[in-house]
């Protein structure tokens, strides 16, 4: 089965992004195809070099783990309004377009928003 994550709230101050990356993990454990779509503040989650607390999750380690199965997808409009170009993301994320989003809206079996 083929699962959409579309994720819109920031790397941190919430846990949104967080859950919708632990049930990503989750659902690539089980064997299925997982696309992660980051807009809004959750662009900034695929911001490379990250340093969080001990004992803290941290984003860009966690997309890491979904690109390395999957795939992470940032709204190309979103990265550029808050000043992100593509060499400042995690390598693996791809800027994208709302015609990709809605693309694999229709092709995605199921399609979860956080």
């Amino acid at each position: 089965m083929s699962f959409l994550i579309i994720i819109n709230d920031p790397p941190y101050g919430t846990e949104r992004l967080y859950n919708g990356l632990r049930l990503a993990h989750t659902l690539i454990k089980k064997e299925h195809d997982v696309t992660v779509f980051l807009m809004a503040d959750a662009v900034s989650g695929a911001k490379a070099g990250q340093k969080t607390p001990d004992g803290y999750y941290n984003v860009e380690r966690m997309l890491k783990l979904v690109i390395n199965k999957g795939s992470v997808l940032l709204c190309g409009t979103c990265m550029d309004a808050r000043g992100l170009g593509d060499e400042d993301v995690i390598s693996g994320a791809k800027r994208s377009t709302m015609d990709k989003l809605a693309d694999l809206t229709i092709s995605s079996d199921k399609v979860l928003i956080f």
